[in-house]
């Protein structure tokens, strides 16, 4: 079976002095309309009661641009503009459905820099993309081709904090599922292994931040020793950016290997649903939890399911699956279970239990019994 999906395909640029200044220039001008448009929404809100539609404030666009203290506004494209107000409408109606927090305002040094273009800002003929305003393609790297016959819809163009650009193609294509298979898999995630399957596997947990703590460290220390505003510090900044741009390099290369594996043998796969954001008030654990990043591979692990014509089964977080004898006809539950407790013999049936391989077992079973 075979389904059209929209997919981005993500590389690296190198932009000519030009092509920098004028994306940098689009990249504070679409924060000043994000602010400005975010600022009179609230007040329209607060002081007359009125929602904002984006119609509305298109219009607003229109007329910043006349002014003169504004005018820096015609000298980039309009659409990455325009497209800044249609994210934040977005936000805001995610906001009103209780999906989202509140949006906020954008800073020059912390918020992300990027810009969408739609297909009438751009071209792309034989390879080469050009964006508006610009007299020459962009130089990217395609390590990667694009699908045979495949059209950009949206480009995306960002620079992170390691001063690294980045442009992202999206594109509709054909994926055809995986070979149907008879293979269910639980998976319990964890911190001294970053997940144990019922199979009985275990895979290692890289710990991709604590490899580079030492360096990590190194770069900070330099960085405090600069400078406030000074050209240096600026310098030592990036140093930092880079250690932690390579440390979510590795961290989203490994995830990406495991979950792709995991879909690729498995009919239906059974996961917890965890409250990652909550797990992480836990200052004791937050640093680990964050570097095993359980939620970056339950969203890979949800996208790719679907694209291939897999199966998510998703496990209420309170179930116990590490305290339940996961024996057939033996429904003992344990009254605790601290988490020094690596394995456990069950005083009912005398089962010795590895406590992570038995959680992933309840959980498989939780997860095909809900579906």
């Amino acid at each position: 079976m075979s389904q059209a999906i929209k997919r981005a395909y993500k590389y690296r640029f190198y932009p000519t002095a030009e092509q920098a200044v004028l994306l940098h220039r689009t990249f504070g001008c679409i924060r000043v309309v994000w602010n400005k448009a975010l600022a009179e929404r609230t007040r329209r809100y607060k002081d007359e009661g009125k929602n904002t539609s984006y119609a509305e404030t298109a219009k607003w666009l229109t007329s910043w641009k006349q002014d003169e203290e504004l005018s820096f506004l015609r000298e980039v494209s309009n659409v990455p503009l325009q497209q800044a107000l249609r994210a934040q409408q977005a936000a805001l109606n995610n906001f009103f459905a209780k999906r989202a927090m509140y949006p906020r305002l954008k800073s020059r040094k912390k918020s992300r820099k990027s810009a969408t273009f739609q297909n009438n800002a751009f071209t792309f003929r034989d390879g080469e993309l050009k964006l508006a305003k610009t007299t020459e393609p962009l130089d990217i790297v395609w390590h990667r081709p694009l699908p045979e016959g495949a059209e950009p819809s949206t480009v995306t163009v960002s620079c992170d904090a390691a001063g690294r650009w980045f442009v992202s193609l999206l594109v509709e294509e054909t994926v055809t599922a995986h070979p149907a298979t008879d293979e269910a898999v639980g998976i319990d995630a964890g911190l001294d292994h970053l997940v144990t399957l019922s199979t009985g596997e275990k895979v290692a947990n890289p710990r991709h931040e604590r490899r580079d703590r030492r360096k990590l460290a190194k770069a900070h220390k330099a960085l405090s020793r600069k400078a406030k505003g000074s050209n240096n510090r600026a310098k030592a900044r990036i140093r930092v950016a880079r250690v932690h741009a390579r440390i979510a390099d590795r961290r989203r290369d490994h995830l990406h290997k495991l979950s792709s594996r995991l879909v690729r043998e498995n009919q239906a796969l059974a996961i917890e649903d965890l409250s990652v954001r909550n797990m992480v008030k836990n200052h004791s654990l937050a640093r680990a939890i964050s570097d095993a990043a359980w939620y970056g591979l339950r969203n890979m692990l949800e996208y790719k399911t679907g694209w291939y014509g897999r199966r998510l089964l998703l496990v209420d977080r309170w179930f116990p699956g590490s305290k339940l004898c996961s024996t057939p006809g033996c429904s003992h539950i344990n009254d605790r279970m601290p988490l020094n407790v690596r394995s456990w013999t069950c005083p009912q049936c005398g089962t010795l239990h590895d406590r992570d391989v038995n959680a992933a077992r309840n959980i498989l079973a939780a997860g095909l019994a809900e579906s």
